[in-house]
């Protein structure tokens, strides 16, 4: 198996058409959500879970996450390209306040991220916007610590209800892509 990752905008999309349509008890996350999980010392199907949840989409029937998804104040926006999605954010920098607005495909907080970024736009490459969500998730989880705890605390650090919605959110995605194992003990195991 080859290790290169193509970076074409329609080489990404011909690889989420691909992944999309095949059917799996269990799924692998994609090559790249693999790489940036191994860097960051995490489980990759916890990093791939987030994405599902964060900038999911239905193609082919089947929930894919989009790399050129923001969110701004609560609404969600889906775009065909990266230079669309760029133009979009940058439009919805000047109306907005950058702790309303999320990009890609984990949905990072331009305001409470802003440190991890140089230009908005940076956060709509795929690639850079999962080494940002794997950090974030490394940086949430101690040692022996349940992931789900980590889920939570990647969506709201100070835990609480909304951190407790997320996790259950995003364990359904787990548990999908881990083929209906039991969620807790499995991510709890999984190696990077």
């Amino acid at each position: 198996m080859a290790t290169a990752i193509v970076r074409s905008p329609w080489a990404f999309s011909v690889l989420l058409t691909v992944l999309a349509s095949a059917v799996h008890a269990q799924e692998t996350p994609p090559p790249a959500y693999q790489i940036a999980a191994q860097q960051a010392g995490i489980p990759s199907a916890v990093l791939y879970a987030i994405a599902l949840q964060e900038s999911g989409t239905w193609l082919n029937d089947h929930l894919v996450p989009w790399p050129w998804t923001l969110n701004i104040a609560g609404r969600a926006y889906r775009y065909t390209r990266q230079a669309e999605a760029c133009a979009g954010l940058q439009q919805a920098l000047q109306r907005t306040s950058p702790t309303h607005v999320d990009a890609g495909l984990g949905q990072i907080n331009l305001g409470h991220q802003q440190r991890r970024y140089q230009h908005p736009c940076e956060l709509l490459d795929p690639y850079r916007n999962l080494a940002i969500a794997a950090a974030i998730l490394r940086e949430q989880h101690s040692t022996g610590q349940d992931w789900l705890i980590t889920i939570g605390r990647y969506h709201r650090p100070a835990g609480g209800a909304p951190a407790s919605r997320y996790r259950q959110s995003v364990s359904l995605h787990l548990a999908r892509v881990l083929g209906d194992a039991p969620v807790a003990a499995t991510a709890q195991g999984d190696q990077p």
